[in-house]
């Protein structure tokens, strides 16, 4: 029996998500993207490199979709016949950009959802399920070196990063004591040129102190590709990682 490689990723429709999608498309690797939309030239690019793509529609703001549609990955893989999984948490948001007290309830909850819940409730259920396979498990949480910093006007996106973070570290902590064939890590990407910098360069200055700086990024070109990032994170995942670590890209470059 041919064993496979499977990887579930969330938000792979665009940004770092695509771009590492790209990456590990290959022969014997099965990719599995849970996102709102179906990415149509990853399709493309599975079908030329006789690799296997499925995508899931999920809106990870909304936790019951989340439980379903981990669910509906969980039983279409065959775990026998499973070398290793890897889980990418990558989907992200950064809005609200707002200062305390003048964000709506709602965004709120889909921000806190989105960042911190969403992986969490992803993390919960692979566990659960490779624990009865002894399967080789990698958990790839997509943090922010905002997890270490207060920013006024992203108090949300901030606290979501550094809860990650901590769950990150317990988790890996647990997976130590237990000497499981497990292994959970958060990644830094540090600043790329995605639509989450587009949205930061639109917010309003009034609650967002640090907009010119991050317009001044974008004007010198200091934003990383992508394709960079992913192939950085790639390489790393390829090679021995330490538990409950977080990683920067800074360490590679």
């Amino acid at each position: 029996m041919k064993l496979v490689h499977y990887y579930i990723v969330t938000g792979a429709s665009r940004g770092l998500g695509e771009a590492f999608v790209e990456e590990i498309l290959q022969k014997d690797h099965t990719v599995i993207c849970l996102s709102r939309s179906i990415n149509s030239s990853l399709q493309q690019v599975a079908e030329q490199r006789e690799s296997t793509i499925r995508f899931e529609a999920c809106d990870l703001s909304d936790t019951s979709q989340v439980l379903s549609g981990i669910e509906r990955v969980l039983s279409s893989i065959n775990f026998k016949a499973a070398e290793k999984i890897t889980l990418v948490n990558n989907a992200g948001t950064i809005n609200p950009i707002k200062k305390g007290g003048h964000a709506n309830e709602h965004a709120i909850i889909s921000h806190v959802n989105v960042n911190l819940l969403a992986p969490m409730l992803m993390s919960e259920e692979i566990i659960k399920e490779a624990e009865k396979y002894s399967v080789h498990t990698i958990i790839v949480n997509i943090t922010s070196g905002a997890a270490n910093r207060p920013i006024p006007g992203w108090s949300f996106y901030c606290s979501t990063k550094a809860g990650l973070n901590m769950y990150t570290q317990t988790v890996g902590a647990e997976f130590i004591e237990a000497k499981a064939n497990m292994t959970t890590i958060a990644f830094s990407p540090g600043i790329m040129d995605t639509e989450m910098q587009t949205t930061i360069r639109q917010a309003e200055e009034e609650h967002f102190s640090s907009l010119e700086q991050f317009k001044y990024f974008h004007e010198k070109g200091m934003l990383r590709s992508t394709s960079f990032v992913a192939k950085t994170l790639y390489n790393l995942l390829k090679g021995p990682l330490d538990n409950g670590r977080v990683y920067d890209i800074k360490e590679f470059i």
